[in-house]
C-alpha cells in the first residue's frame, strides 16, 4: 500500500456501547481501511476513532461512519464535558505515505461535499482544507457551541457553510472536516475537585495565553471520579513535546497546591514523539508501545500486503 492516510473522527458519544460498536463495524466492513484504536471517554461523552488506509477507501469508510452516527446519535440529548457541535464533531485527514497535505485537503472537500448533499448536514472545512481563513481553527468554529454557530450562520456572510444547508441538522448538528499535521491529545488528571485550578493551569500553559507553542488546553471536570483534568492538544509535537507539556502542568499544579494523579494519551502517537521513559515520567496509564502509530500499523495484516 503505497498511498496511506490517517483519519481521526471524533464522535459525540462515549457511553452507549451499542452505538460505538455499530460505528466500529461500519469502518471494519470497508476493505483497505483499518481501525487502529478506539478511545472512549464517558465523562467527556466522546470517542476518538483512529483509522488508516488508502485515501479512496477511507473516503467511503468515513461517509458510512458519518451516516451511521447521524442515525444513531441525537445531539439534542447529549450532555458531556467536551465542547461539540456535531454528532461527528471533527474529521481530520493526515497524510502518512505517498499522499500530500494538499491531496488530503482535496479529499476533505470531496467528503464534505458528499456529506452536505446526501446527508443534509452543514460542513465547515478547517486547517489546511479551509477556504475561509477566519475559520481555519477548530476552536473558532466551535465558539459558542451549537447556538453560537447557528447565530453566525444566520447573521454573518462569512459563516455560510462550505457545503450543505445553512441550518444545523436537527439531530446531527454540523461537522468539521479538514487536513492537518499529527495532533496528540493528552490529558493530565489532577488530585483536586476545583475546576478553577484546572482552568487556571490551562490558561497559563496554552499558546493563546502566552504559554507553550503549538499547545491548546482547557480545564475539564471528571464527575465520575470527583477530579479535574487539564485536557490538551499538542498540534505540533516538534515544537512542544509530551514531556514539556506534562512538566508545564506539573509546575503550575504544584504552584496552586495540587498534585498529578496520572495522565493519558487519547489515540495514537507517531514514533517520533515517543520515548521509552514516557510512561514512567508522565505517569501514563495503560500506555506503551502499542500506542505508537507505526507499531499498531505493523500489527495489522492489511499494511503488510
Amino acid at each position: 500500500m503505497n498511498r496511506l492516510v490517517e483519519c481521526v473522527p471524533n464522535v459525540s458519544e462515549g457511553r452507549d456501547q451499542a452505538v460505538l460498536s455499530t460505528l466500529a463495524k461500519s469502518i471494519q466492513l470497508v476493505p483497505r481501511v483499518a481501525l487502529l484504536d478506539l478511545h472512549v471517554d464517558p465523562d467527556h461523552h466522546r470517542s476518538v476513532f483512529t483509522l488508516a488506509g488508502e485515501p479512496e477507501a477511507m473516503a467511503n469508510a468515513l461517509f458510512r461512519f458519518i451516516r451511521d452516527a447521524q442515525h444513531g446519535i441525537d445531539l439534542r440529548t447529549h450532555q458531556g464535558q467536551h465542547p461539540r457541535i456535531g454528532v461527528v464533531d471533527v474529521v481530520p485527514w493526515i497524510p502518512l505515505r505517498g499522499v500530500t497535505m494538499e491531496e488530503c485537503a482535496g479529499y476533505s472537500k470531496d467528503l464534505g461535499r458528499r456529506v452536505g448533499q446526501e446527508l443534509g448536514i452543514p460542513v465547515f472545512l478547517y486547517e489546511q482544507a479551509s477556504v475561509v481563513p477566519l475559520r481555519a481553527r477548530l476552536e473558532v468554529i466551535r465558539r459558542g457551541g451549537l447556538s453560537g454557530i447557528q447565530e453566525r450562520m444566520n447573521q454573518e456572510a462569512g459563516w455560510k457553510p462550505d457545503f450543505g444547508p445553512i441550518v444545523l441538522h436537527p439531530t446531527a448538528g454540523t461537522v468539521v472536516i479538514g487536513a492537518r499535521f499529527f495532533l496528540i491529545a493528552f490529558n493530565v488528571v489532577l488530585k483536586s475537585q476545583d475546576i478553577q485550578v484546572a482552568r487556571r493551569i490551562a490558561r497559563t500553559i496554552r499558546s493563546s495565553g502566552g504559554g507553550l507553542p503549538a499547545l491548546k488546553a482547557m480545564g475539564v471536570l471528571l464527575p465520575s471520579r470527583g477530579l479535574v483534568q487539564v485536557s490538551m492538544n499538542l498540534t505540533d509535537f516538534r515544537q512542544t513535546s509530551l514531556r514539556a507539556a506534562f512538566q508545564a502542568v506539573e509546575r503550575e499544579s504544584h504552584r496552586l497546591g495540587a498534585s498529578i494523579v496520572e495522565s493519558e494519551i487519547v489515540g495514537l502517537v507517531p514514533q517520533a514523539a515517543w520515548d521509552a521513559d514516557l510512561p514512567r515520567d508522565l505517569k501514563l496509564q495503560n500506555c506503551g508501545a502499542d500506542h505508537i502509530l507505526e507499531t499498531r500499523m505493523a500489527q495489522e495484516e492489511l499494511f503488510s500486503q
